[in-house]
């Protein structure tokens, strides 16, 4: 049987390879526009969507760039609604609260008795509040300006490429010296306030704070571990808040969900643990020259006659 990590490779390759297929696809309308041989909104779209959002929330590439350039290429209505995206990011939840149980149950318990004991040097302690004073410019962005710029192709397109270009100047000029028992109260703060850059979408939270976490002279894999850390929290209240508004007026089949929301699990619990066991011994630049392509190739489709 394989490893997790080995197995999390084999999906990786999988998706590339898919996505590659998939955006040439989507530059020719003529076979989009041709009559489905899966009809809209079924167990095989929920179970490839979910595949989608658990492997790309994680890995700094963008969940919504993808899920958006998967169904507007596939042409699949019901499922590409933004609300069955927002629903099915439960799974990615749930996996890095099982991934990280022990983390985050010793970084609150050694954190509360931190403050009792009034002892501030405490690394759990500066982890603790590190998280919630990140927490605080990422839910104030996300409040103020949620849905302010729509989930366009060409923005995407731009983003992917931006941010590969951030991505690329933190590998380079980051020290990668400081690990998780050097963490700062600041280190907190900064990585949370690269979450606002995942507003514009194409951006990618995981990416936008792994590049800050990088940027401080993190090593990759602790760059990596608090940036899931850190925006834990946002992403919970972002799930959450998105949760309640669709289980109330929408209308969206739930045996659909549930299996989009297992698949969500399976693969964003696989992608964390390829992630940071990657991370451990190779660089970023993966990432980096796949957002380029990725981005140019949207440009190319754009340009050739996909609406996007």
């Amino acid at each position: 049987m394989r490893s997790p990590t080995k197995l999390s490779i084999v999906i990786l390759s999988a998706i590339v390879t898919g996505l590659v297929i998939t955006i040439p696809v989507a530059a020719k309308p003529a076979i989009i526009n041709a009559a489905p041989v899966i009809a809209d909104g079924n167990i095989f779209q929920a179970l490839f969507l979910g595949l989608v959002q658990g492997i790309t929330e994680f890995l700094p590439i963008s969940s919504t760039a993808h899920l958006l350039v998967t169904t507007k290429a596939f042409g699949w209505q019901q499922l590409g609604q933004k609300d069955y995206a927002d629903a099915i990011q439960f799974g990615s939840v749930l996996a890095v609260f099982i991934y990280f149980w022990k983390d985050i149950s010793s970084v609150v318990a050694g954190g509360v008795t931190g403050i009792v004991r009034q002892d501030w040097q405490s690394l759990n302690v500066k982890v603790l509040a590190g998280i919630i004073v990140g927490t605080l410019p990422a839910l104030i962005f996300g409040y103020l300006g949620k849905d302010i710029l729509p989930d366009s192709a060409q923005i995407i397109a731009v983003m992917s490429i931006v941010m590969a270009t951030l991505l690329l100047i933190a590998e380079r000029v980051s020290n990668h010296k400081r690990g998780f028992d050097r963490l700062e109260i600041k280190d907190g703060f900064l990585v949370g306030l690269a979450q606002a850059i995942a507003l514009i979408p194409g951006a990618s939270r995981s990416g936008s704070t792994l590049t800050a976490g990088l940027f401080l002279g993190l090593d990759r894999e602790t760059a990596a571990r608090f940036s899931f850390l850190v925006g834990l929290p946002v992403l919970t209240v972002a799930t959450l808040f998105k949760g309640i508004k669709i289980f109330k007026g929408n209308e969206l089949p739930i045996p659909l969900l549930a299996v989009g929301t297992v698949s969500t699990f399976i693969f964003s619990y696989l992608s964390i643990a390829f992630l940071l066991n990657y991370l451990k011994t190779k660089n970023t630049m993966l990432f980096v020259w796949y957002r380029y392509a990725f981005g140019a190739t949207i440009l190319i489709a754009l340009a050739a006659g996909w609406k996007g």
